[in-house]
């Protein structure tokens, strides 16, 4: 008995550390997220995009800031994730039709840069595309995709405030709505 004894007193120990390691990871991560959440609806999340330079499928750095005064919608996706590759010809449809009033669609791949290339090269979309690689979810969790799921996008006006984001897949009447209040 006087072996039991010191043990369970250590498993009630490891117990509680991981306990308090849990709380304290719990509160960590929701402060994290709540800042997220402030700096999102503060705009910080379009000055975070503009200051964004990522390497387009040939591994030229394109500068989001080329973008700035422009409608600029972010497209974060995958070439394995489907609802992604069934959105992708509305929106070169809509940069064909509006970019010439102002529009600018540039998707961030979260995925591998020969993948992205190779997509690329099969279907032709008419707005640019960079590698996020691995980090783009983490870069759209900042910008409000919670849940770090895929399709998700982001619309900012020309002056520079995100007005809309979108867990899932794009439809044309919600696409086309946001965008004739915003050109």
């Amino acid at each position: 008995m006087n072996e039991s004894v010191p043990r369970r007193v250590l498993l009630w120990a490891l117990a509680g550390a991981l306990a308090l390691a849990a709380l304290g990871a719990g509160i960590y991560f929701g402060e994290r997220s709540q800042l997220q959440k402030e700096a999102f609806q503060a705009g910080d999340g379009a000055n975070a995009v503009f200051g964004l330079n990522l390497p387009d499928q040939d591994g030229k750095e394109q500068a989001f800031a080329q973008w700035r005064g422009k409608v600029l919608v972010v497209n974060f996706w995958a070439t394995w994730c489907a609802p992604c590759r069934e959105e992708m010809p509305l929106f070169t449809s809509a940069q064909e039709r509006l970019g010439p009033k102002g529009l600018q669609f540039v998707g961030i791949a979260a995925d591998q840069a020969e993948k992205v290339r190779e997509f690329v090269a099969e279907t032709h979309p008419a707005y640019p595309t960079v590698i996020g690689g691995f980090g783009a979810i983490e870069l759209s969790r900042t910008l409000g995709n919670r849940i770090g799921a895929l399709p998700f996008t982001v619309v900012i006006d020309r002056s520079g405030h995100i007005v809309e984001t979108q867990l899932g897949p794009f439809n044309q009447r919600k696409l086309d709505g946001i965008l004739s209040q915003l050109l």
